[in-house]
């Protein structure tokens, strides 16, 4: 539970969040009961897949619906998800390198030359990411994210609890406030000289390049500006929460312990406000996990070529997984937000890059939806031989999320047959 809740607006730029005063405008709009909710979006990928015959549902539509082996997990959220079924990303092959795509929707992210594009929670975070200490927060399970930059740089990811937990509500020492001020601050004394520096140079350039160099000036203005908001935040305080650091599981094949840790850090961070962007890349292990019934590579076992054997083990390993997932569902219904549940503010996207990961095939990826302000109908199919396109439901997303958009990498529209509450 959180004792202490600090709300306060800043400016979200590439790399740095700028912190504002706080202004009339801002304790005006401060929430409260009968006001607006916030709104959020987690995005979790599992880069070994899901078992497809044990997730999709044995058949469609709302009234002739029959839960899946995983679903019937979820069932105390059965009215607060949707599943879809028959979608993929248009052009995204590459098997395992998908994963670097699950958010982009960037083709070929196994060629030679690929250059990745913005993530949709970065491009939300560009926009809304203003009332919150962190505009988001890329997670992992061993390294690789999934959040990219409008520049196609990967947002370098947090792998320890424990860092999360100091990063969100840990106070750094005075003297070590002191050092981080005066880095900003020198960061700003560089970008000055800099700035100095093509000045001089500007009476000698052309057209064109006076045009450049204007634009170079426009991004050290908003570079020191980001360095300057950024000095207000090392003097406002952190989030109290009743809750000890966690100590970070120092074995990696104790799977469900690590994620489950991970789940209760994303819990935190957003049920005191300190981002309301979070991703989360579970991306397996080539190592026998510490759970009952299973003594082969989870790895090995998503690519169980059909085997019997493999197929019941992959079920047990997916099946705790899958309940972890839902105890953090479970924690997110129960937290009061306002009027409303975390859940209800928050859209929940889980799923995979991988539609078989047996295979490596990036079709069919398997998309569970939850939370959030969506008519959910439990599941939503598509054609499993032409899969319909994935990014109109992150166009869906993004319009759920307040943003006047129509469009998300190439693909244009919103997901049909996913619609809003009134």
């Amino acid at each position: 539970m959180k004792k202490q809740l600090n709300r306060r607006y800043f400016l979200r730029g590439t790399g740095v969040g700028l912190a504002l005063p706080m202004l009339d405008i801002a304790r005006a709009e401060s929430r409260s009961p009968g006001s607006s909710p916030a709104r959020r979006l987690v995005a979790i990928n599992l880069g070994l897949g899901l078992h497809t015959p044990n997730i999709v549902p044995t058949t469609d539509g709302q009234g002739s619906y029959q839960s899946s082996t995983y679903l019937k997990l979820l069932q105390p959220f059965e009215d607060q998800y949707t599943f879809i079924s028959g979608t993929s990303h248009p052009g995204v092959s590459g098997g395992h390198a998908s994963g670097k795509s699950f958010l982009t929707a960037a083709k070929h992210p196994n060629s030679a030359g690929f250059q990745n594009s913005i993530s949709i929670d970065q491009f939300a975070a560009e926009q809304l990411g203003v009332e919150t200490r962190f505009a988001s927060l890329s997670l992992s399970s061993s390294g690789p994210g999934l959040s990219w930059s409008r520049a196609g740089v990967e947002v370098p990811t947090e792998v320890r609890p424990s860092r999360i937990f100091q990063k969100l509500f840990l106070e750094g020492k005075p003297e070590e406030k002191k050092n981080q001020i005066q880095r900003l601050k020198d960061g700003r004394s560089v970008l000055d000289v800099v700035s100095e520096q093509a000045k001089q140079m500007q009476p000698r350039l052309g057209s064109r390049d006076r045009q450049k160099l204007d634009q170079y000036f426009q991004a050290v203005r908003e570079a020191e500006s980001r360095l300057t908001k950024a000095q207000e935040w090392e003097y406002r305080p952190k989030p109290v929460v009743d809750t000890k650091e966690p100590r970070d599981e120092p074995d990696r094949k104790k799977i469900l312990e690590r994620t489950r840790q991970m789940y209760d850090m994303m819990h935190l961070a957003l049920e005191t406000d300190s981002t309301r962007f979070i991703t989360y890349y579970e991306t397996g292990m080539n190592a026998v996990p510490t759970i009952p019934g299973v003594n082969t590579d989870y790895h090995m076992l998503s690519h169980h070529g059909k085997e019997p054997s493999k197929i019941e083990q992959l079920t047990i390993v997916e099946s705790e997984i899958i309940k972890v997932f839902g105890e953090f569902l479970g924690k997110l219904k129960v937290s009061k937000s306002g009027d409303s549940s975390l859940l209800d503010e928050t859209t929940v996207l889980f799923g995979s890059n991988l539609g078989n990961a047996s295979s490596h095939d990036t079709n069919n990826m398997p998309v569970l939806l939850a939370g959030g302000s969506y008519r959910h109908q439990k599941h939503l199919p598509f054609d499993q031989q032409n899969n319909y396109p994935l990014p109109k439901l992150y166009v869906t997303i993004l319009q759920q999320l307040g943003l006047e958009v129509d469009s998300f990498a190439d693909t244009r529209g919103t997901m049909s047959g996913l619609d809003f509450k009134g």
